[in-house]
């Protein structure tokens, strides 16, 4: 049973091979974009690696730069082959591989799908990554004379201030580690030493943040020592000072920019995948009708082009079966055992 047969004219089998060779190109540099964006995503998340726990997330850029190419290679081909079709002395040299074309572009528009449906699936193990990198950032702040850790301070402070937010979920991350390095403190001082000791683990801790939290909106110098302390600053009331410090985590506010970046080029995806949805339906009418043209005393007569021969099952399966043959190279070639009528000529030669 012939699936949705269309009949097309000589003009109608032309132009749709000059839309589909515009929607061709307009594809290959979808895939330019979309390599591009990859590659740009990739690139963010290398940025911000020293706060990331794990690197799944990159299963993403990866994806996209893998689509980004295919989608460049399969297209360009597309545009060879909507060009060629208006030109029957060139287009029987595409016998035998547009079939082939078609079914290997059918399953790379499911790795397009999988890829856009990444990008919105993957805020979970964002989240988990960035929770645990932040807070493993904040706990080694202080640790600018280890080495694979000089760097941590300086990472966490250009977050803090790029995406105006301060520790992990708030500011208050930072009430709980030493991020004041033992080098800068005075042991002599009797605070400092009263303060060290009345903690369990020995370890220096203030209700002070950053300069990097402070938040260049206030009116007043920042108050980055003694935040809890009304009494410590004039005028003061750390509850109501909301402008004093950035409010925002980072954990979320690096969490909305990656997840936003992720749904725009999820988005983008999903519309290339539309796209190469109505490329592939276009080729395979294209190919079926200029092929029943080729040899014709009229080149310009009517044709039908369709969109399966057979039900969809029965198709795959004979589909499935013609790639098999065609690409089985190491098949061992046996040959045919000899048939009795030989057995017995050979014989009678020997008698």
């Amino acid at each position: 049973m012939v699936l949705l047969k269309v009949k097309f004219t000589f003009q109608k089998r032309v132009h749709l091979a000059q839309t589909l060779w515009m929607l061709c190109w307009l594809s290959v540099l979808t895939g330019i974009l979309t390599f591009a964006l990859g590659i740009y995503l990739k690139c963010e998340l290398k940025r911000q690696s020293e706060v990331m726990d794990n690197t799944d997330i990159h299963l993403v850029p990866n994806t996209l730069i893998v689509v980004g190419l295919l989608s460049m290679l399969l297209n360009f081909i597309g545009v060879k082959i909507s060009s060629d079709s208006l030109d029957l002395a060139k287009f029987p040299r595409w016998k035998g591989y547009v079939e082939p074309y078609l079914v290997f572009s059918f399953l790379f528009t499911f790795l397009m799908l999988f890829a856009s449906l990444l990008s919105y699936l993957m805020r979970g193990n964002l989240d988990a990554s960035l929770k645990i990198g932040l807070r493993n950032g904040i706990r080694f702040y202080k640790d600018t004379d280890t080495p694979g850790r000089c760097y941590q301070k300086r990472t966490i402070d250009h977050i803090q201030m790029e995406f105006q937010c301060c520790g992990n979920n708030n500011y208050k991350d930072w009430f709980d580690v030493q991020w004041i390095s033992n080098r800068y403190l005075d042991f002599n001082n009797k605070e400092v030493r009263d303060r060290i000791k009345s903690n369990v683990d020995g370890r220096y801790l203030i209700d002070g943040v950053p300069f990097s939290c402070c938040n260049p909106n206030s009116p007043r110098p920042c108050i980055q020592r003694q935040i809890t302390n009304n009494s410590a600053h004039f005028n003061y009331e750390f509850q109501t000072e909301e402008l004093n410090l950035w409010m925002t985590g980072c954990r979320e506010a690096l969490l909305s920019y990656y997840t936003g970046m992720m749904a725009t080029i999820g988005t983008s995806v999903l519309l290339c995948y539309v796209t190469q949805l109505g490329v592939l339906t276009g080729l395979r009418y294209l190919s079926i009708a200029t092929e029943a043209v080729v040899g014709q005393e009229n080149p310009e007569c009517d044709s039908e082009g369709y969109l399966l021969e057979k039900g969809p099952l029965e198709t795959l399966y004979v589909t499935a079966k013609a790639l098999k043959a065609k690409f089985n190279f190491n098949q061992v070639q046996t040959e045919p055992a000899p048939t009795e009528t030989a057995v017995t000529e050979d014989n009678k030669t020997e008698k």
